[in-house]
């Protein structure tokens, strides 16, 4: 039902995409301490490999359990693309540059933005797409 979802949005300063990364995998560490069962949504394969192999080593000395969508790891935090994570409803933090069709289902929703116009400018869109809908948003500026 859409209302029910909250979307978070992240505001940052910082221009480039590794440090919209970078704060993914903050908020993953967070939330995941949170006992939080988490999808990180991104647009490609490459970008889900990249996401997952910055998690290995974003905090040394951590184990943050993770894994691509379908990989057998564990699925406390899955890392996909393209379809839809039908097992996952807890928090997506979406990492796409637009809004997938399955956010509906999902409690919480993270859009983070940098101020690099070709993330900036579609999240824009994104932030319009979500309040056209009436979704419950809240926006951090950090």
């Amino acid at each position: 039902q859409i209302g029910v979802t909250k979307v978070n949005f992240y505001i940052l300063q910082q221009q480039q995409a590794r440090d919209r990364d970078q704060f993914a995998c903050k908020l993953v560490s967070q939330l995941f301490k949170q006992g939080r069962k988490l999808y990180l949504h991104t647009a490609d394969e490459g970008c889900a490999q990249a996401i997952d192999e910055l998690l290995w080593g974003f905090e040394p000395g951590a184990f943050i359990p993770h894994g691509l969508l379908g990989s057998g790891e564990d699925d406390t935090i899955a890392i996909g693309w393209g379809d839809d994570p039908s097992h996952h409803q807890d928090v997506l933090i979406n990492l796409a540059y637009d809004v997938p069709s399955f956010i509906g289902r999902f409690d919480k929703v993270a859009e983070i933005v940098v101020q690099a116009p070709e993330i900036r400018d579609p999240l824009r869109a994104s932030y319009k797409y979500y309040k056209d809908r009436g979704y419950d948003i809240k926006t951090n500026e950090l």
